[in-house]
Order: C-alpha cells, then sequence, then structure tokens
C-alpha cells in the first residue's frame, strides 16, 4: 500500500497489514488533521518505507511523551506520525491512503471532546479519554 501527501512529494510504503487503526477525537488530532477527528493507522516500523524529505512538530501528549507529526513541506499534508508510546511503530493518517475500504477504527479514544454530530459505527471500544 502507498500513502502520500497531496502534490506527491511526501510517500510512505507499507509492507503489511496495520497492527490497529485508531480514531482519536482529541482537539490536538482536530487541529492536525483540520477535521473533527483524526484516524491513525499503526504499522510496524520495519514495514514502512519512507520517502521525501518532511518537516515535523512535535507536541506533548497528556501521557507527557512525544507525539511527532510529520508531514510535507510543499502541500501541509501529514504523511506520517511517531509517538514515544509506540515507539517500534509509524502511524500513518488513514485518509493518505486514498483508499474508500481501509479498515474501520477498532477503537475510538478521548470522545469526551468529539463532536456531537460525529458517530463512529461499528462494535469498537470506545474511550472518554486515552486508552488506559
Amino acid at each position: 500500500m502507498r500513502a502520500e501527501c497531496q502534490c506527491g512529494d511526501l510517500t510512505a510504503d507499507v509492507a503489511a497489514a496495520a497492527e490497529q487503526v485508531v480514531a482519536c477525537h482529541c482537539r490536538a488530532c482536530q487541529r492536525r488533521s483540520g477535521s473533527p477527528f483524526g484516524v491513525i493507522a499503526y504499522f510496524e516500523a520495519a514495514d514502512v518505507t519512507l520517502h521525501g524529505i518532511a518537516r515535523e512538530f512535535t507536541r506533548t501528549g497528556t501521557s507527557g511523551k512525544a507525539f511527532t507529526a510529520s508531514f510535507c513541506p510543499r502541500c501541509g499534508t501529514t504523511v506520517w506520525v511517531r509517538s514515544d508510546g509506540k515507539p517500534d511503530a509509524i502511524g500513518i493518517p488513514a485518509g493518505a491512503f486514498a483508499d474508500p475500504s481501509f479498515p474501520a477504527p477498532v477503537r475510538s479514544v478521548w470522545e469526551e471532546t468529539r463532536h456531537h454530530w460525529v458517530a463512529i459505527p461499528g462494535a469498537i471500544a470506545h474511550f472518554p479519554q486515552g486508552r488506559t
């Protein structure tokens, strides 16, 4: 599978299925994605090949761990993320694959800041804050 930014300068090739797909409604993901929630698929780092030169923005999550978003300096699309909470994984926003058949999230976190009109369907785990 290939994920890419809008202009195609930044790509990620993935050689295996996602370990997990997570919908996050925290305010930081809302701002990062420009939408009411973010959906990130996490893959083993060894299964991901990154291409292009990304700019990075690192923030500290409520856990106290760093979360780094890597985005295209030309078009601004986030193509991959890394978290100190998942040091052996690379997260890729599901939308970067532009594949309507992409797997649905297995959990929905930070629902206490979920927009009231958003509903994540399916029998998945729901958490008011991050998963503990």
